[in-house]
């Protein structure tokens, strides 16, 4: 348990504790950590301090100071959580800190942070956004909130559409490859899961003699094309019961022709701890989700009409019970609505549809001699009534079943995953995985996996027809490999991860088109991609011996991922493609945060994207022979603010070099973007 850091001071770190006040600490000449390890929270471990607020975003930056402290959070990437530390593979998490640092808006501007994620906006502010991982397309990546596969069946376009507002967000976990035994159809390229602030587990217990607490965070800005946004959280904690209920709206001109925007969101989350003591997990969790906006959608879907318009909104709704101590059993229940109505024309509409997702999932481990042992049973039905999709209900059912061998030094995770969708036919379909992680030591971590993951089409994909694009009802489920190699490096200053991936895809779905005069339709191809990332995080202020020069020295990340990617079957001649080829060859992320005077600080992030493939140009709304090569874009981004106990200031800018670039052919980014705003934090 004891240790002496690098400066020579003793260091304690407690693992475990029992609900003890912690005033005691601040009379002991020692460096305290404490490491909890909580499933059941979905929280990270938390160092607590005596009378300080339970839980706001003061109890979690003495954590994140210290990476070592990380390898204790609890992740998802098999069936059953294991720690950063424990985990055999790789995976990037953005921490509250770094969200704090970043001084994002939204979801989408902090995904924007990993190398490996390609965030292709049709409109600012994360008004209509595609995510994907290593090259996978925005329809093959699994988006989760607490968990929750909370993807759309309809299309890939929406499943950005987050009820939660930044304030909500404890971290984000980014696993990238294939992960069909963890989180079953769908699975293919990756998954994003974004877990939300939840109390302690000294808060739970009262250690602090406390019997309720309660925050308040209110915030506002506004800034250049009649930009104005607000958004509210309030959490409450009284005895065992928490709940939190967070809102956020807003509206834009939009900064480019026909891109004005309109948008609102409302999350209720919730949790009771059934506990009776440290050891006992056991808790109820619910969350309750509304977003709505409606937007000029320019040229986003085609550049045959310009004065494009859509609407969405999205009602999810989940319960989850966790129960049990050696055999843990973790049900849940949940249930997505989405509305969208789209018009070709403004004014005019075009295409309405709504889909409904309801789901029962099961995860269950046994934790015993020989290790942990998982299954995992989820049954999902999904379906659209649409003006021009036609009425359509598919079920799938999946079962999953894993082992985690936990050695000192080793972590070996294997398993199977069983699919079955009626949408495709009746019959199970089987997908394997491993993986492998051999710690050296403290420090250094070796990481090896193979898995496998596959992706039913969209109903757009399979029924869609418009003027431009056109699906096909005989695509083919995608199916995935993916082997990566890794490794990972960590001291308490320094932070440094790498790997090479391998992709090989079968049935890849892209929407070509033969030739200038030919409407976009969808086909499955072999596309294969081999990659290489890596990742360093410096905190220097953990460097230095003393606490006063610490303070003036920044904290630095740098990411880069190099991608290939190859169509390897020539069934025609494509001339171009709409979302197989436009892939990121180089992306390089450079954050840096420095405090300037007193409580003054700035955040700078630079990002360069050079983007493959070709998009066809457009004279007015008409298609041409000619094709375009996209060019490297290079966007500056800057904030600084004043940051004091209960309240912040700051003044950000976007695009500071005003670069006028494209994600998307033919969907232009608005310029330089400046923006004010200010925060009120209260607890008590």
């Amino acid at each position: 348990m004891d240790k002496t850091n690098n400066s020579g001071v003793r260091q304690v770190t407690f693992r475990r504790f029992g609900g003890k006040g912690w005033c005691i600490f601040r009379s002991l000449s020692l460096n305290i950590r404490i490491g909890v390890l909580s499933v059941a929270t979905l929280a990270t471990a938390v160092s607590y301090k005596a009378h300080a607020e339970v839980f706001s975003d003061e109890s979690l930056v003495a954590v994140e100071d210290d990476g070592k402290e990380l390898d204790e959070v609890t992740i998802q990437t098999s069936i059953a959580p294991l720690t950063v530390s424990q985990s055999a593979r790789i995976v990037t998490v953005i921490t509250r800190r770094e969200i704090e640092q970043a001084g994002a808006t939204t979801v989408n501007d902090l995904l924007k942070l990993a190398s490996g994620v390609d965030i292709r906006q049709r409109g600012g502010w994360g008004v209509q956004t595609d995510i994907s991982i290593d090259g996978a397309s925005y329809e093959q990546v699994t988006i989760m909130l607490n968990g929750v596969n909370i993807s759309n069946p309809h299309t890939g376009h929406l499943a950005a559409d987050f009820p939660v507002i930044v304030s909500d967000i404890e971290r984000i976990e980014l696993l990238e490859g294939a992960a069909g035994r963890a989180f079953g159809t769908q699975s293919f390229g990756g998954a994003i899961n974004i877990v939300t602030k939840s109390p302690s587990l000294q808060a739970y217990l009262g250690s602090d003699n406390r019997k309720s607490a309660w925050e308040l965070d209110l915030g506002a800005e506004g800034g250049m094309h009649g930009t104005v946004l607000g958004d509210g959280r309030v959490g409450l904690l009284r005895g065992k019961l928490y709940n939190s209920l967070s809102f956020a709206g807003g509206r834009s001109d939009g900064g480019v022709p026909n891109s004005d925007w309109k948008k609102g969101n409302v999350y209720l989350q919730g949790s009771y701890a059934l506990r009776r003591s440290v050891s006992d997990n056991s808790r109820l969790f619910w969350q309750f989700g509304y977003s709505g906006k409606s937007y000029g959608a320019n040229t986003f879907y085609s550049g045959s009409s310009n004065d494009q318009f859509e609407s969405n909104d999205r009602v999810l709704a989940n319960v989850q019970l966790e129960i049990g101590k050696r055999l843990h059993l973790r049900p849940s229940l949940y249930w997505i609505r989405t509305y969208d109505d789209y018009q070709w024309h403004r004014g005019t509409p075009t295409n309405s549809h709504h889909s409904d997702v309801y789901g029962v999932r099961l995860n269950s481990w046994l934790q015993w001699a020989i290790g942990r042992t998982a299954f995992g049973a989820e049954l999902r039905q999904e379906g659209i009534v649409s003006t021009s999709l036609g009425n359509h209900t598919r079920t799938n059912l999946s079962f999953s079943l894993e082992h985690n061998l936990l050695l000192r030094k080793w972590t070996l995770s294997m398993g199977l995953s069983a699919v079955m969708n009626t949408g495709v036919d009746k019959r199970f379909r089987f997908y394997p995985g491993v993986d492998v992680a051999y710690r050296a030591s403290d420090e250094w971590k070796l990481l090896l996996s193979y898995n496998m993951g596959l992706r039913v089409p969209s109903y757009t994909d399979l029924y869609y027809s418009s003027p431009d694009i056109t699906g096909n009802a005989n695509l083919m489920p995608e199916r995935n490999q993916s082997l990566s190699l890794g490794a990972v490096w960590h001291n308490t200053w320094l932070s440094v991860q790498s790997k090479v991936f391998y992709n090989h895809g079968h049935n890849i779905i892209d929407y070509v088109k033969e030739s200038w005069k030919d409407v976009a339709h969808a086909d499955n191809f072999v596309r294969d991609a081999i990659g290489f990332s890596a990742e360093a995080r410096f905190s220097f202020r953990n460097m230095a011996a003393n606490p006063g020069v610490a303070s003036w020295l920044p904290d630095v990340n740098f990411s880069y991922t190099y991608l290939y990617q190859k169509r390897r079957d020539a069934k025609y001649q494509v001339f171009t493609s709409l979302y197989g080829d436009d892939y990121l060859r180089h992306k390089m992320v450079f954050t840096a945060s420095q405090r300037i005077w007193r409580n003054l600080s700035l955040t700078v992030g630079l990002r360069v994207k050079d983007r493959m493939g070709t998009y066809q140009v457009y004279y007015g709304v008409q298609p041409t022979p000619e094709l375009r090569r996209y060019v490297t874009n290079i966007t500056l981004d800057a904030k600084i603010r004043w940051t004091a106990k209960r309240y912040e200031i700051w003044l950000k800018g976007e695009n500071l070099t005003d670069h006028h670039y494209q994600d998307i052919g033919n969907v232009p980014q608005p310029g330089i973007w400046i923006m004010s705003g200010v925060r009120i934090k209260l607890a008590i």
